[in-house]
């Protein structure tokens, strides 16, 4: 995968880094800890221009969490309530979960959506719940574009320092990403063994 995109970036530039960032937010397992730092060191090395290659992985990344937003607005808290009333274990929810957490992405979405951007594996779960809870889609946006382009911009500018060992980025974040999808696995499997109906 790692050498696909070499090929990807060095072939296509800036649309190349647009498609990945895309694909990286609609299949998690292209992680944006390679795609980044990657185009930082083509950066550092005179192929492409910084600033044009933030806003390229920024806006492929808007992109591909726009369309989980959609689908989460698609289905809805009422339909997700319907789920829970009558798969609650599976989904690990009842239907009153559904009202508190929609509660609590009303008070602070905005920060949870900022936030999560920054997070390996929950930058794209998080814009799901966003579109359920209806979050206003400039807001979404908002706190879409300002999130990616920091997460973007930290391992840009990690790939074009570290120079030809921007390789490196990936081996200490890549681990933190396995850790925090270990966690949420756990996290639902323990859910699902406690769960009791409310």
């Amino acid at each position: 995968m790692f050498d696909w995109v070499v090929s990807v970036i060095s072939g296509w530039g800036y649309p190349g880094v647009f498609v990945l960032m895309l694909l990286e937010n609609l299949f998690p397992p292209i992680p944006s800890e390679v795609i980044m730092p990657l185009a930082g060191y083509l950066v550092g090395e005179g192929g492409l221009a910084l600033v044009p290659t933030i806003l390229a992985g920024t806006l492929g990344s808007m992109l591909g969490t726009s369309l989980w937003y959609v689908i989460g607005a698609w289905i809805g808290a009422e339909r997700l309530k319907r789920w829970a009333a009558r798969r609650g274990r599976l989904l690990t929810l009842s239907p009153s979960d559904v009202n508190t957490a929609q509660a609590w992405f009303d008070r602070r979405g905005g920060l949870a959506v900022l936030f999560g951007r920054m997070i390996p594996a929950v930058r794209t779960l998080i814009s799901v719940p966003a579109g359920i809870a209806r979050m206003p889609l400039p807001r979404f946006l908002a706190f879409t574009l300002l999130g990616s382009a920091l997460w973007t911009g930290l391992l840009t500018a990690a790939g074009l320092l570290l120079s030809a060992n921007y390789a490196r980025v990936a081996d200490v974040i890549d681990p933190l990403s396995k850790l925090v999808v270990a966690a949420v696995v756990l996290v639902y499997l323990w859910r699902v063994v406690t769960w009791r109906p409310h």
